[in-house]
């Protein structure tokens, strides 16, 4: 079905080489490997002189409405005068607006005011969610975008789309650079067709699958090619893309064609189409190899999109399998999943499942909702628990499945259609009962994604299935069902329109597009919980940092660091929003933070307060720190906190994950590992020194042990990549430990040192 080469190979048309054969045959590898769709954009786009490290300039940039606030208030603090590129400000994650009293529409008004001065453009609440907008109106072969969602994907168009975390935007809006080391390429062949039942999130996770656990894309470009691309429509290749985030690549991008060229026709837009394909020879760092016609339908487990089984196996073995899951859910969240029995959902021959949903970027497009209105055509979800409910991903494609027949089918069935709402991928929008099993055609099943609350004793479970797995699962009254099982044969699938019609008057009515006529006497309109960053001191000479959490798992997700769901209306201010960090993790971590941070308070008020120097003092006394036994105040020793992680950063792109542990005195990371690039960025832009140490210290490292960094602003600033820490308890004796700092370019080791990417530009100004 998936194999992996792990060495360098060269495509030539049809053909496929290892790198050594085809240098025997006298192909130049160091020009093969220009050669690429990624090589030829990347450098079309990098301003640097030297390729190995990018200095990226975007296209175009897009935001959705619990990341847009932030940006766009550090951009301004660090001298905004007006947006650059295309700028799109989307409402698709709090636009229930239902959380958190006026807050979430005034945010919206924000948005709005902020595109009116800036030169932006605004997509109302429920018009589209993010990625379908792009999709459909910004996308141009070629072309690169940033956005602050971790599935800004858009390789399926010919894009080569990164997610990021709202600093790297707020550099784009100023002018500067996203500067990262040249990334590798790594080819996804696809060859052979689908079979019937067989979709793009089958396809998706059954290589998620195969690339996660191993890291063999992380931080890579999956670069898609080979002759299956063909038989494949656009939507089911968007569908395929748009899952590559939760494989850890860095980028994605796919061969054009014939038919990427109808969509941009049918989207008005034809100009923006391009024909890309490898130039000649193209080498490669490594290849997946995928029979399409091998694929069956998949379903990813709890807690994670790579937990990933054919749904046909889940459904013989479902005992066994969810006893596993039920069993990490003890190891997670302790007595909280007491309620969560997942296999007494296994009767009568069956296993039976609670909740459907098909939404988002990743399910909610026109071809996966028509395709499962065709399933259920005459059919009925029952009357029972299980229920059904799907959100088209914009209005346009809503309007298209009224016209074709495909609502009517769907609403006839029993299932619900909601507007596009990107709720369900994030914790926000169909929430199951304590105990239920949800099966989401979305984009991620982490722990609380589905809305659960283990801190309260709420615990649902999610698994992730293509749109037609989803709906032969509802054609069944919620029974776990295959799509494969069915007749595909039967006159209503081989019957149903999958030509999509675009009708751009929806967007020409609602959407605000005022990119490139800036309005600077417009005022921006606050919302009374929209506040200012506070302010943030430079990294100091030397750092005393206690240790406020230490997490052992083997990944720790962004949704861990700072939850989703009802968190996002609090995004827009700083302070409340960091009162939630790591609580569903470490419910103690913040009283923890919050304790050593009125240290560093009591010594910026008195460098010189007596009690504090004999402590910092007698702790440093008890290191290999000589020239700190006889300091003569405070005021060259920052006092702030730090968490360890095996490896922090799995998923969501949002900047929160690391500016709410600056909110409260972080001053650092401890990992053995950063999952993402993203994630260890987002350290960098809020001024934080993301250490890499070794994995033996897990076991040694106790919340509130101490760590001493001497003479750390120095070694920053003349860039030594490995400094040394003492660990010590107040009562013990110090454990030198090695501190690693890897790949920091120049402006990064700036950014720390000033304290925060804020501070960087306004040292500049």
């Amino acid at each position: 079905m998936i194999e992996l080469i792990h060495d360098a190979v060269v495509i030539d048309g049809d053909s496929i080489r290892s790198a050594e054969q085809a240098r025997a045959g006298g192909v130049d590898i160091d020009g093969a490997r220009r050669n690429t769709l990624s090589a030829r954009i990347l450098a079309a786009h990098n301003t640097a002189a030297d390729d190995n490290v990018l200095r990226l300039r975007f296209d175009a940039l897009a935001s959705h409405d619990i990341t847009y606030v932030g940006i766009i208030q550090t951009a301004r603090a660090s001298g905004l005068d007006k947006f650059p590129v295309p700028y799109v400000l989307t409402n698709c994650h709090n636009s229930l607006c239902a959380v958190g009293g006026t807050i979430n529409e005034d945010d919206h008004m924000f948005g709005l005011s902020a595109a009116r001065r800036y030169g932006g453009i605004y997509v109302p609440p429920h018009l589209a969610v993010i990625h379908q907008y792009v999709r459909e109106m910004m996308a141009k072969c070629g072309g690169m975008i940033l956005g602050s969602d971790s599935h800004t994907r858009y390789g399926a168009l010919g894009v080569m789309a990164v997610g990021e975390g709202g600093p790297e935007l707020v550099k784009q809006l100023l002018g500067k650079t996203y500067d990262v080391p040249r990334p590798q390429t790594v080819a996804v062949w696809l060859e052979g067709a689908p079979r019937p039942g067989v979709g793009p999130q089958d396809v998706a996770l059954a290589i998620i699958g195969a690339v996660f656990g191993n890291g063999f894309v992380k931080n890579r470009v999956m670069e898609f090619v080979g002759p299956g691309v063909t038989g494949l429509s656009v939507e089911y290749r968007c569908g395929i893309d748009v899952m590559t985030t939760e494989t850890t690549c860095l980028s994605s991008i796919w061969r054009t064609d014939e038919k990427v060229r109808q969509y941009f026709a049918r989207h008005g837009r034809e100009e923006d189409y391009a024909l890309l394909q490898p130039e000649g020879p193209a080498c490669y760092d490594g290849l997946i190899r995928v029979d399409l016609g091998k694929i069956v339908p998949m379903i990813a487990l709890p807690f994670h999109p790579s937990n990933v089984y054919p749904v046909a196996e889940v459904a013989r073995h479902g005992r066994e399998l969810l006893g596993e899951v039920e069993e990490e859910a003890r190891r997670q969240f302790g007595l909280a999943a007491a309620g969560l029995d997942l296999r007494g959902k296994i009767r009568d021959g069956g296993l039976w499942v609670d909740q459907g949903i098909i939404a988002g970027c990743a399910g909610g497009s026109f071809e996966n909702i028509a395709l499962a209105a065709a399933i259920l055509d005459g059919k009925s979800t029952g009357n029972q628990v299980f229920s059904l409910s799907v959100y088209p991903a914009s209005e346009p494609q809503g309007l298209a499945l009224i016209r074709n027949g495909a609502t009517a089918k769907l609403m006839a069935a029993g299932a619900v259609l909601k507007n596009a709402f990107c709720g369900p991928c994030f914790g926000a929008g169909d929430t199951p009962a304590h105990g239920a099993l949800s099966v989401r055609h979305a984009t991620r099943n982490f722990p609380n994604r589905e809305g659960s609350k283990p801190s309260g004793g709420q615990l649902a479970a999610v698994a992730l299935m293509d749109a037609r797995s989803v709906a032969a699962t509802a054609a069944n009254g919620g029974r776990l069902t295959p799509a494969t099982d069915l007749d595909w044969t039967s006159p209503e699938l081989a019957g149903v329109d999958l030509e999509y019609r675009f009708e751009p008057l929806i967007y020409q009515r609602r959407v605000y597009n005022g990119f490139g006529r800036p309005e600077p006497e417009a005022k921006l309109v606050f919302g009374p919980n929209i506040a200012d960053w506070p302010a943030m001191s430079p990294l100091p000479e030397h750092l005393l940092l206690r240790v406020a959490s230490v997490i052992t798992d083997a990944v720790t997700t962004t949704d861990e660091l700072i939850p989703s769901g009802e968190t996002s209306s609090l995004r827009s201010n700083p302070l409340k929003l960091a009162e939630f960090t790591l609580s569903r993790k470490d419910p103690d971590y913040v009283g923890r933070a919050r304790e050593t941070q009125e240290l560093e308070k009591a010594r910026l008020a008195d460098p010189a307060a007596p009690d504090l120097l004999a402590r910092v003092r007698a702790l440093f006394a008890l290191c290999d720190a000589a020239i700190l036994r006889d300091a003569p105040d405070l005021g060259n020793v920052g006092i702030g906190s730090t968490i360890f992680a095996m490896k922090p950063g799995d998923g969501s792109a949002r900047e929160q994950a690391a500016s709410c542990q600056k909110v409260l005195g972080g001053w650092a990371n401890l990992a053995v590992e950063y999952a993402t690039k993203r994630y260890r960025s987002n350290l960098i832009n809020w001024g934080m020194l993301p250490f890499l140490v070794d994995g033996d210290l897990a076991a040694s490292l106790h919340v509130g042990d101490w760590l001493v960094v001497p003479h750390v602003r120095q070694l920053v600033a003349t860039a030594a990549p490995v400094m040394a820490g003492y660990v010590t308890s107040e009562s013990g004796p110090a454990r030198r430990i090695e501190l690693r700092l890897r790949d920091l370019t120049d402006d990064e080791r700036r950014i720390i040192l000033d304290g925060c990417l804020i501070n960087f530009y306004n040292s500049k100004r």
